[in-house]
């Protein structure tokens, strides 16, 4: 088999993947279902680019997500951290749901309204309304950061470290300072959770704590699942709110129809999860036998890729699918994935997402960019892809 071009090779001379990855893939969806591509880092895989292929490897139970089914498989190198509920099939990955889904069922997320709406007010309160403000850095990050720690029950004083650690396993700067980061990482949760089994309380971590001193967790699966709930519970909520609030700010007419009519909101909220959605791909699924997926032969311990932000753009599903629209209707979107690994966390990332936005939209009536959008930069990686920075000027606050 030839060498695999990466996406950037596909990409036209001159085009800026990380800034609009949409037409390159169009351009292999018009091809077909399913492409042999090659991921730095990660070696060739099977790039799944339309709705219908995308659903289908999802819920196909051939297609594993324990790295162990890969041919290529030899070791994590020593920089993972656990195992975790990304990284397992039934009944592990049962298990370790079943042990975590009580802390995010719709209960307990619509008792946390109050305190992402006080967190909303508070951040938005110390925001100056003269000059640039980055929505990154001083709203999109800290308020996810904070919900998600306070359910974990990270101490405040560890919080700004964890999240530069999580960052860098999410968007690796060097093999050096992963390893670093990683090493770290699983040493001060460690500690942390040694703390909350000596000392329990309500927190999320210490049920887990409590969990791993009964036996229903190993120690390697507590460390995979706190860092997978520390990671997963912030990094795409950041860059849905930036990207939400970027999607409305480019197109006026859409942020016209928020500013008549505020339920609207949560419906801009789906529509950015469809249209620039923050999880661009899932975690690689391993072929556990011999398949075919949408008329491609899959061989066993082959890697398969599904591309949710290219099937989320397909227009044999969705009309008019490169238009921001936040009163679309019809069919479901990908953005949280679907089949057993659909996302945990999603009722979170809505809550504290549309929360944001609302309080953001409502008390900042001429919010405006404070540069030229063109000018703005995208973080990248297999997974996740955000917004570096959001300059905004916000303006005078509306009273009320």
């Amino acid at each position: 088999m030839s060498q695999a071009p990466t996406l950037e090779e596909l990409a036209p001379s001159g085009h800026d993947l990380a800034a609009d990855p949409y037409p390159v893939y169009a351009a292999l969806r018009d091809k077909g279902p399913v492409h042999r591509v090659l991921v730095p880092e990660s070696g060739a895989c099977w790039f799944v680019v339309t709705q219908e292929a995308a659903r289908a490897a999802l819920t196909d139970p051939r297609l594993r997500n324990d790295i162990r089914h890969s041919s290529s498989w030899r070791t994590d190198g020593g920089h993972a951290i656990g195992r975790n509920m990304l990284q397992s099939d039934p009944p592990q990955h049962t298990r370790l749901r079943r042990l975590v889904a009580g802390h995010f069922s719709p209960r307990r997320i619509t008792a946390l309204h109050a305190r992402i709406e006080a967190l909303a007010d508070s951040l938005l309160t110390a925001l100056p309304e003269q000059g640039s403000v980055d929505l990154v850095s001083r709203y999109a990050l800290p308020l996810p950061v904070t919900v998600i720690c306070e359910v974990l029950g990270v101490p405040e004083a560890d919080r700004d470290i964890f999240h530069t650690w999580s960052n860098e396993l999410v968007l690796p700067t060097s093999p050096e300072a992963t390893a670093t980061a990683s090493t770290e990482l699983a040493g001060c949760l460690t500690e942390l959770l040694a703390h909350k089994a000596a000392t329990p309380d309500d927190t999320l971590l210490s049920d887990l704590a409590t969990a791993g001193g009964q036996g229903e967790l190993a120690h390697e699966e507590l460390l995979g699942m706190v860092f997978l709930l520390l990671v997963a519970g912030h990094e795409t909520t950041v860059n849905l709110i930036s990207a939400t609030l970027h999607s409305l700010l480019m197109q006026p007419d859409q942020l016209g129809l928020i500013r008549a009519d505020f339920t609207l909101v949560g419906s801009a909220v789906e529509e950015s999860l469809r249209y620039n959605t923050p999880v661009h791909a899932t975690a690689f699924r391993f072929a556990a036998e011999p398949l075919d997926l949408a008329g491609t032969p899959i061989a066993a311990g082959d890697s398969v890729l599904v591309s949710l932000a290219a099937a989320s753009r397909d227009p044999l599903h969705f009309a008019e699918p490169d238009r921001f629209d936040i009163r679309r209707r019809g069919p479901g979107h990908l953005g949280f994935g679907h089949g057993l690994h659909h996302c945990l966390g999603a009722p979170l990332a809505r809550a504290e997402s549309t929360i944001a936005l609302r309080h953001l939209l409502t008390r900042c009536p001429a919010l405006a960019f404070a540069t030229d959008p063109a000018l703005l930069t995208w973080r990248t990686s297999t997974l996740l892809r955000g917004l570096d920075t959001l300059p905004v000027r916000l303006g005078p606050r509306a009273r009320g």
